[in-house]
């Protein structure tokens, strides 16, 4: 498997940009589709976006609506986040995530995780 660290996260303001990073090691990264997640204070885990193996294709979360974008550059092994015009509801800790079956929204079929890299919107 691999090993996943996230950084990028940090405290901005509302109509901000981040751009979060997620560095593999260990085992072959281009044999991963890779996957964000989010989870916000009492609320459950959910899924942002994720991208195939070579980066053929990529799936958001519907509620999104074009703020997020999902990149991976597999020569550097880092899969990337940009979120643009930030709200104070994208306050969560954002979580990168690997997964061997491409397309998967389901947290239960991602195999490793991050220790996650917390995001914070002010207003």
């Amino acid at each position: 498997q691999v090993q996943l660290v996230e950084s990028g996260g940090g405290l901005v303001q509302v109509g901000g940009s981040l751009r979060l990073s997620c560095v593999a090691s260990g085992d072959t990264f281009g044999a991963y589709a890779m996957g964000w997640f989010r989870q916000a204070p009492g609320k459950a885990r959910e899924f942002v976006a994720s991208v195939t193996q070579g980066s053929i294709y990529t799936d958001y979360a519907d509620f999104l609506k074009d703020r997020f974008t999902i990149t991976r550059d597999n020569d550097k092994r880092t899969v990337y986040l940009q979120i643009d015009s930030l709200k104070p509801e994208d306050t969560a800790v954002y979580y990168c995530a690997a997964s061997r079956i491409p397309n998967e929204r389901r947290a239960n079929a991602f195999v490793s995780w991050g220790q996650g890299t917390q995001v914070t919107v002010s207003s």
